[in-house]
Protein backbone atom coordinates (compact mmCIF):
# COMPACT_ATOMS: atom_id res chain seq x y z
CA UNK A 1 0.00 0.00 0.00
CA UNK A 2 1.51 3.38 -0.99
CA UNK A 3 1.75 6.33 1.38
CA UNK A 4 -1.24 8.17 -0.18
CA UNK A 5 -3.66 5.23 0.28
CA UNK A 6 -2.35 4.61 3.83
CA UNK A 7 -3.04 8.24 4.72
CA UNK A 8 -6.63 8.03 3.36
CA UNK A 9 -7.40 4.85 5.30
CA UNK A 10 -5.88 6.24 8.53
CA UNK A 11 -7.83 9.49 8.21
CA UNK A 12 -11.07 7.56 7.67
CA UNK A 13 -10.47 5.33 10.72
CA UNK A 14 -9.65 8.30 12.96
CA UNK A 15 -12.73 10.19 11.71
CA UNK A 16 -15.00 7.18 12.31
CA UNK A 17 -13.56 6.47 15.78
CA UNK A 18 -14.09 10.08 16.85
CA UNK A 19 -17.75 10.01 15.82
CA UNK A 20 -18.27 6.61 17.50
CA UNK A 21 -16.87 7.91 20.81
CA UNK A 22 -19.16 10.93 20.45
CA UNK A 23 -22.18 8.64 20.06
CA UNK A 24 -22.69 9.27 16.35
CA UNK A 25 -22.53 6.89 13.41
CA UNK A 26 -19.77 7.70 10.98
CA UNK A 27 -20.87 9.21 7.66
CA UNK A 28 -18.30 8.32 5.06
CA UNK A 29 -18.16 10.97 2.38
CA UNK A 30 -18.65 9.82 -1.16
CA UNK A 31 -15.37 8.94 -2.83
CA UNK A 32 -13.60 8.01 0.43
CA UNK A 33 -12.03 4.62 1.21
CA UNK A 34 -15.36 2.79 0.99
CA UNK A 35 -15.93 3.99 -2.56
CA UNK A 36 -18.68 5.99 -4.22
CA UNK A 37 -21.96 5.80 -2.26
CA UNK A 38 -25.27 5.09 -3.98
CA UNK A 39 -27.57 7.99 -4.65
CA UNK A 40 -30.24 8.73 -2.07
CA UNK A 41 -33.52 6.88 -2.57
CA UNK A 42 -35.38 10.03 -1.62
CA UNK A 43 -34.18 11.80 -4.74
CA UNK A 44 -37.26 12.92 -6.71
CA UNK A 45 -37.87 11.04 -9.95
CA UNK A 46 -38.26 12.97 -13.17
CA UNK A 47 -41.86 13.56 -14.16
CA UNK A 48 -43.29 11.13 -16.66
CA UNK A 49 -43.78 12.58 -20.13
CA UNK A 50 -47.27 13.89 -20.73
CA UNK A 51 -49.66 11.79 -22.77
CA UNK A 52 -49.89 13.07 -26.35
CA UNK A 53 -53.07 14.96 -27.20
CA UNK A 54 -54.89 12.59 -29.57
CA UNK A 55 -56.95 15.39 -31.08
CA UNK A 56 -53.78 17.39 -31.76
CA UNK A 57 -52.08 14.32 -33.24
CA UNK A 58 -55.03 13.75 -35.58
CA UNK A 59 -54.98 17.39 -36.68
CA UNK A 60 -51.29 17.12 -37.51
CA UNK A 61 -51.86 13.84 -39.33
CA UNK A 62 -54.61 15.38 -41.45
CA UNK A 63 -52.66 18.61 -41.92
CA UNK A 64 -55.61 20.83 -40.97
CA UNK A 65 -53.80 23.03 -38.46
CA UNK A 66 -54.88 24.27 -35.06
CA UNK A 67 -58.55 24.76 -34.21
CA UNK A 68 -59.83 28.36 -34.37
CA UNK A 69 -60.79 30.23 -31.22
CA UNK A 70 -64.19 28.87 -30.05
CA UNK A 71 -65.39 32.35 -29.08
CA UNK A 72 -64.54 33.67 -32.56
CA UNK A 73 -66.31 30.68 -34.14
CA UNK A 74 -69.43 31.38 -32.07
CA UNK A 75 -69.46 35.06 -33.05
CA UNK A 76 -68.75 34.19 -36.66
CA UNK A 77 -71.58 31.67 -36.80
CA UNK A 78 -74.10 34.28 -35.63
CA UNK A 79 -72.82 36.78 -38.20
CA UNK A 80 -72.86 34.17 -40.96
CA UNK A 81 -76.43 33.05 -40.23
CA UNK A 82 -77.63 36.66 -40.15
CA UNK A 83 -75.88 37.79 -43.33
CA UNK A 84 -75.04 34.77 -45.49
CA UNK A 85 -77.32 31.83 -44.63
CA UNK A 86 -80.14 32.91 -46.97
CA UNK A 87 -77.86 31.99 -49.91
CA UNK A 88 -75.22 29.62 -48.51
CA UNK A 89 -77.27 27.77 -45.86
CA UNK A 90 -76.90 28.02 -42.10
CA UNK A 91 -74.07 25.47 -42.08
CA UNK A 92 -72.29 26.94 -45.15
CA UNK A 93 -72.98 23.76 -47.13
CA UNK A 94 -74.85 25.67 -49.82
CA UNK A 95 -78.37 26.95 -50.25
CA UNK A 96 -80.93 27.64 -52.93
CA UNK A 97 -78.79 30.24 -54.71
CA UNK A 98 -75.36 30.18 -53.08
CA UNK A 99 -72.59 27.57 -53.44
CA UNK A 100 -71.13 25.28 -50.78
CA UNK A 101 -68.47 27.30 -48.93
CA UNK A 102 -67.07 24.35 -46.97
CA UNK A 103 -65.37 23.17 -50.17
CA UNK A 104 -64.74 26.62 -51.60
CA UNK A 105 -61.18 27.13 -52.84
CA UNK A 106 -61.19 30.71 -51.52
CA UNK A 107 -62.25 29.54 -48.05
CA UNK A 108 -59.64 26.78 -48.03
CA UNK A 109 -56.88 29.20 -49.04
CA UNK A 110 -58.05 31.79 -46.51
CA UNK A 111 -57.25 29.39 -43.59
CA UNK A 112 -59.26 31.50 -41.13
CA UNK A 113 -57.34 34.74 -41.67
CA UNK A 114 -60.18 36.65 -43.34
CA UNK A 115 -57.85 38.05 -46.00
CA UNK A 116 -59.20 36.08 -48.96
CA UNK A 117 -62.78 36.04 -47.71
CA UNK A 118 -62.74 39.76 -46.93
CA UNK A 119 -62.15 40.71 -50.56
CA UNK A 120 -65.29 38.86 -51.62
CA UNK A 121 -67.41 40.03 -48.69
CA UNK A 122 -66.53 43.72 -49.06
CA UNK A 123 -66.63 43.86 -52.87
CA UNK A 124 -69.35 41.29 -53.55
CA UNK A 125 -69.77 39.42 -56.82
CA UNK A 126 -72.36 41.36 -58.81
CA UNK A 127 -71.98 39.07 -61.83
CA UNK A 128 -73.10 36.14 -59.67
CA UNK A 129 -75.77 37.98 -57.72
CA UNK A 130 -73.76 38.46 -54.50
CA UNK A 131 -74.09 41.95 -52.96
CA UNK A 132 -71.47 43.85 -50.96
CA UNK A 133 -71.54 43.64 -47.17
CA UNK A 134 -70.49 46.47 -44.89
CA UNK A 135 -68.68 44.44 -42.21
CA UNK A 136 -65.68 45.36 -40.09
CA UNK A 137 -62.34 43.58 -40.33
CA UNK A 138 -62.98 41.91 -36.95
CA UNK A 139 -66.40 40.65 -38.09
CA UNK A 140 -64.94 39.22 -41.30
CA UNK A 141 -62.24 37.46 -39.32
CA UNK A 142 -64.89 35.92 -37.04
CA UNK A 143 -66.80 34.65 -40.09
CA UNK A 144 -63.52 33.25 -41.42
CA UNK A 145 -63.00 31.42 -38.10
CA UNK A 146 -66.48 29.89 -38.39
CA UNK A 147 -65.84 28.76 -41.98
CA UNK A 148 -62.47 27.33 -40.93
CA UNK A 149 -64.20 25.30 -38.22
CA UNK A 150 -66.60 23.93 -40.85
CA UNK A 151 -63.82 22.91 -43.26
CA UNK A 152 -61.87 21.27 -40.43
CA UNK A 153 -64.97 19.37 -39.31
CA UNK A 154 -65.44 18.07 -42.85
CA UNK A 155 -61.82 16.89 -42.98
CA UNK A 156 -61.70 15.41 -39.47
CA UNK A 157 -64.64 12.98 -39.27
CA UNK A 158 -63.40 11.76 -35.88
CA UNK A 159 -64.89 14.86 -34.24
CA UNK A 160 -68.37 14.25 -35.64
CA UNK A 161 -70.92 13.82 -32.87
CA UNK A 162 -73.77 11.46 -33.70
CA UNK A 163 -77.11 12.84 -32.60
CA UNK A 164 -80.08 10.82 -31.33
CA UNK A 165 -80.93 8.28 -34.03
CA UNK A 166 -83.81 6.54 -32.24
CA UNK A 167 -86.51 8.44 -34.12
CA UNK A 168 -88.56 5.66 -35.71
CA UNK A 169 -91.88 4.01 -34.94
CA UNK A 170 -91.29 0.97 -32.71
CA UNK A 171 -94.66 -0.57 -33.60
CA UNK A 172 -93.93 -0.39 -37.32
CA UNK A 173 -90.48 -1.79 -36.62
CA UNK A 174 -91.98 -4.77 -34.80
CA UNK A 175 -94.23 -5.48 -37.80
CA UNK A 176 -91.26 -5.34 -40.18
CA UNK A 177 -89.20 -7.56 -37.87
CA UNK A 178 -91.94 -10.18 -37.68
CA UNK A 179 -92.25 -10.29 -41.46
CA UNK A 180 -88.56 -10.28 -42.42
CA UNK A 181 -86.34 -11.18 -39.46
CA UNK A 182 -88.14 -13.54 -37.08
CA UNK A 183 -87.34 -16.65 -39.13
CA UNK A 184 -83.66 -16.29 -38.15
CA UNK A 185 -83.75 -14.22 -34.95
CA UNK A 186 -85.69 -14.48 -31.71
CA UNK A 187 -86.36 -11.70 -29.20
CA UNK A 188 -86.27 -14.30 -26.41
CA UNK A 189 -83.18 -16.02 -27.82
CA UNK A 190 -80.22 -14.40 -29.59
CA UNK A 191 -81.75 -10.91 -29.34
CA UNK A 192 -82.86 -11.10 -25.71
CA UNK A 193 -81.93 -7.84 -23.93
CA UNK A 194 -79.93 -6.79 -27.00
CA UNK A 195 -80.60 -3.09 -26.36
CA UNK A 196 -78.85 -3.31 -23.00
CA UNK A 197 -75.72 -4.73 -24.65
CA UNK A 198 -75.19 -2.11 -27.37
CA UNK A 199 -75.78 1.61 -27.70
CA UNK A 200 -78.17 2.69 -30.49
CA UNK A 201 -75.40 3.51 -32.99
CA UNK A 202 -73.67 0.15 -32.54
CA UNK A 203 -77.01 -1.69 -32.61
CA UNK A 204 -78.04 -0.10 -35.89
CA UNK A 205 -74.63 -0.86 -37.38
CA UNK A 206 -74.87 -4.51 -36.34
CA UNK A 207 -78.11 -5.21 -38.20
CA UNK A 208 -77.24 -3.10 -41.24
CA UNK A 209 -73.60 -4.16 -41.64
CA UNK A 210 -73.03 -7.38 -39.65
CA UNK A 211 -69.41 -8.50 -39.72
CA UNK A 212 -68.23 -12.02 -40.39
CA UNK A 213 -64.52 -11.16 -40.43
CA UNK A 214 -62.18 -11.72 -37.54
CA UNK A 215 -60.30 -8.81 -35.99
CA UNK A 216 -56.53 -8.91 -36.68
CA UNK A 217 -54.83 -11.05 -34.05
CA UNK A 218 -58.10 -12.40 -32.65
CA UNK A 219 -58.94 -16.08 -32.59
CA UNK A 220 -62.15 -17.21 -34.24
CA UNK A 221 -64.76 -15.02 -35.93
CA UNK A 222 -66.23 -11.88 -34.39
CA UNK A 223 -69.46 -13.89 -33.97
CA UNK A 224 -69.38 -17.72 -34.26
CA UNK A 225 -72.90 -17.71 -35.72
CA UNK A 226 -71.67 -15.39 -38.46
CA UNK A 227 -68.79 -17.58 -39.62
CA UNK A 228 -68.55 -17.98 -43.38
CA UNK A 229 -67.72 -21.55 -44.35
CA UNK A 230 -66.73 -23.13 -47.64
CA UNK A 231 -66.67 -26.58 -49.21
CA UNK A 232 -64.07 -27.20 -51.91
CA UNK A 233 -64.52 -30.27 -54.10
CA UNK A 234 -61.68 -31.27 -56.42
CA UNK A 235 -62.08 -32.93 -59.81
CA UNK A 236 -61.02 -36.21 -58.18
CA UNK A 237 -64.03 -36.06 -55.88
CA UNK A 238 -62.00 -35.34 -52.74
CA UNK A 239 -63.49 -32.51 -50.73
CA UNK A 240 -62.39 -30.14 -47.97
CA UNK A 241 -64.56 -28.05 -45.65
CA UNK A 242 -63.78 -25.32 -43.15
CA UNK A 243 -63.77 -21.63 -42.38
CA UNK A 244 -63.35 -19.46 -45.45
CA UNK A 245 -60.04 -17.66 -45.18
CA UNK A 246 -59.91 -15.99 -48.59
CA UNK A 247 -61.55 -16.17 -51.99
CA UNK A 248 -61.04 -14.06 -55.11
CA UNK A 249 -60.96 -14.51 -58.88
CA UNK A 250 -57.74 -16.50 -58.70
CA UNK A 251 -57.77 -18.68 -55.60
CA UNK A 252 -59.61 -19.95 -52.55
CA UNK A 253 -58.27 -20.78 -49.10
CA UNK A 254 -59.80 -22.32 -45.99
CA UNK A 255 -58.88 -23.40 -42.47
CA UNK A 256 -60.07 -26.89 -41.57
CA UNK A 257 -61.59 -28.10 -38.27
CA UNK A 258 -58.16 -29.02 -36.87
CA UNK A 259 -56.57 -25.73 -37.91
CA UNK A 260 -54.95 -27.02 -41.09
CA UNK A 261 -54.63 -24.52 -43.93
CA UNK A 262 -55.52 -25.38 -47.54
CA UNK A 263 -55.45 -23.22 -50.66
CA UNK A 264 -55.94 -23.80 -54.39
CA UNK A 265 -55.28 -21.81 -57.54
CA UNK A 266 -58.22 -22.05 -59.92
CA UNK A 267 -56.00 -22.16 -63.00
CA UNK A 268 -53.92 -25.00 -61.55
CA UNK A 269 -56.87 -27.05 -60.27
CA UNK A 270 -59.17 -27.66 -63.21
CA UNK A 271 -62.68 -28.82 -62.43
CA UNK A 272 -62.63 -27.42 -58.85
CA UNK A 273 -66.02 -26.68 -57.31
CA UNK A 274 -66.45 -24.09 -54.54
CA UNK A 275 -69.59 -23.75 -52.38
CA UNK A 276 -69.59 -20.76 -50.00
CA UNK A 277 -72.06 -20.48 -47.15
CA UNK A 278 -72.43 -17.02 -45.64
CA UNK A 279 -75.03 -16.96 -42.84
CA UNK A 280 -75.14 -13.16 -43.08
CA UNK A 281 -76.03 -13.09 -46.77
CA UNK A 282 -79.66 -12.32 -45.92
CA UNK A 283 -78.56 -9.07 -44.24
CA UNK A 284 -76.57 -8.09 -47.34
CA UNK A 285 -79.57 -8.89 -49.57
CA UNK A 286 -81.91 -6.79 -47.43
CA UNK A 287 -79.69 -3.71 -47.30
CA UNK A 288 -80.77 -2.28 -50.69
CA UNK A 289 -84.41 -3.02 -49.84
CA UNK A 290 -84.58 -0.93 -46.65
CA UNK A 291 -86.20 2.47 -46.83
CA UNK A 292 -84.97 5.19 -44.51
CA UNK A 293 -88.13 4.71 -42.44
CA UNK A 294 -87.58 0.93 -42.25
CA UNK A 295 -84.09 1.37 -40.75
CA UNK A 296 -85.26 3.80 -38.10
CA UNK A 297 -88.35 1.77 -37.28
CA UNK A 298 -86.38 -1.44 -36.80
CA UNK A 299 -83.91 0.34 -34.53
CA UNK A 300 -86.75 1.87 -32.49
CA UNK A 301 -88.19 -1.62 -32.00
CA UNK A 302 -84.85 -3.20 -31.09
CA UNK A 303 -84.34 -0.44 -28.52
CA UNK A 304 -87.38 -1.76 -26.65
CA UNK A 305 -85.60 -5.08 -26.07
CA UNK A 306 -83.95 -4.12 -22.82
Amino acid sequence: MNKFKSSCVLATLVFGTTLFLAGQEPKIPAGAANGQQPASRDKPKPAAPAEPDRADMMRKFLGIGAAPDPAAVDRGQKLFVANCAFCHGSTANGGATGPDLVRSVIVLHDEGTGQQIGKVVLNGRPDKGMPKFNLTEAQIKDIAAFLLSRTQAAANRGTYQIQNIVTGDAKAGETYFSAHCSSCHSISGDLAHVASKFDPVALQSRFLYPRDRRRPGAEGPANPRAETTVKVTLASGQSYEGRLERIDDFSVALVGPSGEYHSWLFDAEKGIKVDVHNPLQAHADMLPQYTNADMHNILAYLETLK
